[in-house]
C-alpha cells in the first residue's frame, strides 16, 4: 500500500499527462478544444475565472482578466499565482468566479463529485461551470478498450459519460444548457481533418473524442429587497393596545367647603 499523500498523487498523474500534449495527437485535441471553448469565454471579459486543467491553460487567450490556475502541489504550480489546495477544498470564497473549467480531472481524481461540487459552490450566479473529458461513446472509445490495462494518459482515466455528469451536476442544483461534441478523427489517427472536424461540430454529432458541457446554476440568490415603513400621522395610543392614566387636578375648596377637581 502506497504511503503517499493524495496531493503527491494527484501531482504524479498531472506530471504523467504532459508527455500526451506534446504528441501530435494532444496538440490536435488541444486545439480543437480551445476552438470550442472561445465562444463561451470570449464575452467575459473584466472577470475572474478559474482554470482546473491537466493540458496547457485555455484561458491563456481569452480576454478574461484575472483567469486563476490551479495546481494540486506546490511542485507543480505553473505560477506564483496559481491555487494550490485540494480540489475539494478551494480556497475561494462562495459564488466568486464567473467561469470555471474542468479539464480532465474529473477522469483522474479518486472522488470525482466532491471536486464538482465544490467546483460549483465557487462559480457565480450568472457563471459558467464548464466540464470537458473524453467521450466514452466516441470513435476514439474503441482504441480505449483495446489498451484498457495501458497505465498511460489518457486510458488510463475513468470516462465519464455526459449523461452521468448531468446527475451529478443536478445534484450541485446546476442544470446543463448544452453538450458540444469535438474532435472528430478516426481511429488511431492522430490529427483532426477539418472537413470532418466541421461536419461534426456543424451537426453536433455525439462521436466526437471529447465533450464540452456547460451548466449554470439552477436557483439563483434572489435580491434582498428591503420594505420601509412610514406612518404619515402618528396613532392614537388606543390603537398601539397602550393606556394612558393621568391624575386629577386638586383645586381650592369652593365657599361651601366643598373640594373641587377638573
Amino acid at each position: 500500500m502506497s504511503n503517499s499523500s493524495p496531493a503527491t498523487v494527484m501531482a504524479k498523474r498531472l506530471l504523467d499527462s504532459q508527455s500526451y500534449w506534446k504528441t501530435d495527437a494532444g496538440r490536435a485535441l488541444w486545439d480543437v478544444q480551445r476552438a470550442c471553448l472561445g465562444p463561451v469565454i470570449e464575452n467575459r471579459a473584466g472577470r475572474h475565472g478559474l482554470e482546473m486543467g491537466m493540458g496547457p491553460s485555455l484561458m491563456n487567450v481569452s480576454a478574461i482578466a484575472h483567469p486563476i490556475r490551479w495546481a494540486p502541489a506546490l511542485g507543480v504550480a505553473t505560477g506564483p499565482s496559481t491555487l494550490v489546495c485540494p480540489p475539494d477544498h478551494l480556497a475561494l470564497p462562495d459564488r466568486c468566479m464567473n467561469v470555471v473549467i474542468i479539464h480532465h480531472w474529473l477522469e483522474h481524481l479518486d472522488a470525482p463529485h466532491h471536486a464538482l461540487q465544490e467546483a460549483a459552490r465557487v462559480t457565480a450566479d450568472d457563471g459558467r461551470l464548464v466540464l470537458m473529458g473524453f467521450n466514452p461513446l466516441g470513435l476514439n472509445a474503441l482504441t480505449r478498450k483495446l489498451r484498457k490495462r495501458s497505465s498511460e494518459f489518457p486510458y488510463n482515466g475513468q470516462w465519464h459519460k455526459p449523461s452521468r455528469l448531468r446527475d451529478w451536476l443536478a445534484f450541485v442544483d446546476f442544470e446543463v444548457e448544452r453538450v458540444d461534441y469535438c474532435c472528430f478523427r478516426g481511429l488511431m489517427k492522430a490529427t483532426c481533418r477539418e472537413s470532418w472536424e466541421a461536419l461534426g461540430r456543424r451537426n453536433n454529432l455525439p462521436w466526437g473524442e471529447s465533450y464540452m458541457i456547460q451548466a449554470q446554476r439552477r436557483q439563483q440568490s434572489a435580491p434582498i429587497k428591503r420594505v420601509r415603513f412610514s406612518l404619515p400621522t402618528p396613532l392614537p395610543s388606543s390603537s398601539l393596545g397602550a393606556t394612558r392614566s393621568t391624575s386629577a387636578h386638586v383645586y381650592p375648596p369652593d365657599t361651601a367647603g366643598r373640594p373641587r377637581t377638573r
